[in-house]
């Protein structure tokens, strides 16, 4: 084994209990009362030799650039008791969420901002790797849609790689949605087991369609690194919504779908052709809301990896970007914005 990260953060060893060193807020708070929730009883977790981790970081699409790293610097009670006290408790609080559509409790991050605090949630996600196989089996949701839902860890530590430079994950509640059961990937888009809110469920019911807030949706997600957006195989993945869900989760009727994003801010058809992949997509939904804080920064970290503030040293080699660009140089911002469509 690679021994280049041996010893590196062993100020984490100092105290008797990791959940005395978290932080103090309400996003913490919630995640520590939930565990208090499950009893005394933390399921121990497991971990896999080098040659069983291997296989798996492989099979979640993981950038070879990574691999290393995150195969040396495996938490062990022996190595980092406190790194792997935590580790068993988010495994137990995420693992008790298992098929639930509600998001659990935001997970605490590992104090400390060295290399195994920026990688420390994939390790989590490992352990839940063979649940979350599991309860799939259990649904009778085929391995290849499974498979490419979980492949989701890969992309995003290439999506950190992408924005910071530096090896590790800052996804990790986003991801944990997978690893639970509650996001599929089906073709170009992500479906998410959902409930309307207030905005979305009275403007679709008012509309006539049989909805209102918390009532079931699905969710809608466009992945980064997955090719263009267009229209067919959209409409593809729509599709094959259509027929997945009621096959996998029939207790739960999906007559209607969300999505929210800075991609249906209605500012784009201004810049954008109108076959453009994106403007065709926002014509799929009917505009419900719009965002009134800027999601510049968003916007920006989706197309160009990087924040709106160092707008000079972009590129404008593509029609999307050079929109991004000038729309913000000419004093505007870009909102996220919701829309529904009937299934």
């Amino acid at each position: 084994m690679i021994t280049q990260y041996d010893g590196m953060e062993r100020q984490f060893l100092t105290s008797p209990d990791i959940l005395d060193r978290l932080p103090d807020n309400e996003a913490t708070r919630a995640w520590i009362s939930h565990l208090e929730s499950l009893g005394p009883d933390i399921p121990t977790v497991s971990l896999f030799d080098p040659a069983r981790m291997l296989d798996d970081l492989l099979d979640l699409a993981v950038p070879h650039e990574d691999i290393d790293a995150i195969i040396a610097l495996t938490p062990s009670p022996e190595r980092n008791p406190d790194a792997w006290r935590l580790l068993e408790r988010i495994v137990a609080v995420i693992n008790s969420r298992m098929g639930e559509i509600d998001n659990a409790p935001t997970a605490p991050d590992l104090p400390g901002d060295g290399p195994l605090a920026r990688y420390f949630h994939v390790y989590p996600l490992l352990a839940l790797k063979p649940l979350v196989e599991e309860w799939h089996g259990q649904r009778c949701i085929p391995e290849d849609i499974s498979r490419r839902t979980l492949v989701d860890l890969g992309r995003n530590l290439a999506v950190h790689r992408k924005r910071y430079g530096t090896g590790g994950i800052s996804l990790h509640q986003w991801l944990q949605l997978h690893f639970r059961g509650a996001i599929y990937q089906l073709g170009r888009l992500q479906f998410q087991r959902w409930k309307l809110g207030e905005t979305s469920g009275n403007a679709i019911r008012d509309a006539g369609h049989p909805a209102e807030p918390g009532g079931f949706a699905l969710n809608v997600h466009i992945t980064d690194f997955s090719g263009p957006m267009r229209p067919n195989l959209c409409s593809a993945s729509f599709d094959r919504a259509r027929e997945f869900f009621p096959t996998h989760f029939p207790e739960e009727p999906y007559r209607v779908a969300v999505c929210h994003s800075w991609l249906l801010d209605p500012q784009l058809a201004d810049y954008l052709p109108e076959r453009s992949n994106i403007v065709q997509f926002q014509r799929r939904f009917t505009l419900v809301d719009r965002e009134r804080k800027p999601m510049d920064d968003v916007a920006f970290q989706f197309v160009f990896g990087r924040q709106a503030s160092e707008i000079d040293t972009l590129p404008r080699t593509s029609t999307v970007q050079r929109a991004l660009i000038d729309h913000v140089r000419n004093g505007g911002h870009w909102h996220g914005g919701s829309g529904w469509l009937v299934l």
